[in-house]
């Protein structure tokens, strides 16, 4: 079975193509491919599959010919992925499937992805749900009232901080404690503003932990702080420094927010069958593993 390795702004994924929708990525496998210490080692699994293959996806198949199935590094079903969905065109890319650009279907929709003149890699992500209700939200033995929560399409909630050093201090080894919680969970991200449109973020990924990079968290923070701003959306491009790197983000006029950024394919990799068997997975014949 042959997958690849891939990151976008650090936030790294195992690419695993499976074009005609013959294996079963069960939490098992995803967990053992997520292993950092037993497997490749990655924050989740990006999936590849024409869409007219995937049932999940077929009724997208007239407008997105392939279809992103995402999963967290627990083996969990997630809506979307902003870096790895610019990971998924950089492999469409690279693998001769498409010239530049694709419309890729997701459990939250159909995204439009494209590469730009600089080399990275965007997306159109669509517009977010800024919602009213204001969580409080615990990080080791901090509090942290009138959170965010923003639906983009995951579930999001932003915390603003003050300073630099109250970013650095926090304790994200556990998940946050988020009251009320989102119903299916949440990812939380922790933001300070360090100048007009210049966002330093850090986030805690539910089904994950602390992560280097989160695309749709990076959308979510700049929707958060817009609109507590008042500017909401205004065309303007954010830049948001997390550890993995540094990605733009635009609010257009029309509501959608569009992530730009790198997006890397790092590695090729032949698994070994005696691995794959121990997972309890049996390959089949060629690149991909039988339903």
């Amino acid at each position: 079975m042959r997958v690849l390795k891939g990151h976008g702004t650090g936030n790294d994924f195992v690419v695993v193509p499976d074009l005609d929708g013959t294996l079963d990525l069960g939490p098992a496998l995803v967990r053992a491919l997520c292993d950092r210490h037993a497997g490749i080692g990655a924050d989740g699994v990006l999936r590849i599959v024409r869409s007219e293959n995937e049932p999940e996806a077929r009724a997208m198949a007239p407008d997105a010919t392939y279809f992103m199935d995402y999963r967290n590094a627990d083996g969990s079903i997630a809506e979307m992925c902003g870096n790895g969905i610019r990971v998924v065109l950089r492999y469409l890319v690279t693998a001769g499937l498409v010239e530049h650009n694709a419309a890729v279907a997701t459990r939250g929709g159909i995204m439009c992805v494209w590469t730009s003149g600089d080399g990275n890699v965007a997306v159109k992500i669509g517009p977010p749900r800024v919602l009213a209700d204001r969580p409080v939200v615990t990080a080791a033995l901090s509090s942290f009232a009138s959170a965010t929560p923003v639906e983009l399409p995951n579930p999001h909630v932003v915390v603003q901080l003050a300073e630099l050093a109250d970013l650095a201090a926090l304790d994200l080894s556990r998940p946050p404690l988020v009251e009320p919680a989102r119903p299916d969970g949440q990812n939380v991200e922790f933001v300070v503003r360090t100048g007009p449109r210049h966002l330093v973020m850090r986030v805690h990924e539910r089904g994950v932990g602390e992560t280097q990079s989160c695309g749709t968290g990076i959308c979510a923070a700049v929707a958060a702080v817009a609109t507590a701003d008042g500017s909401g959306a205004d065309d303007a491009v954010w830049r948001v420094d997390v550890p993995g790197g540094s990605c733009q983000v635009s609010w257009r006029s029309d509501g959608d927010m569009v992530l730009a950024g790198p997006a890397v394919i790092v590695a090729e990799i032949e698994l070994d069958d005696a691995w794959l068997a121990a997972t309890a997975v049996a390959p089949s014949a060629g690149t991909t593993a039988a339903r």
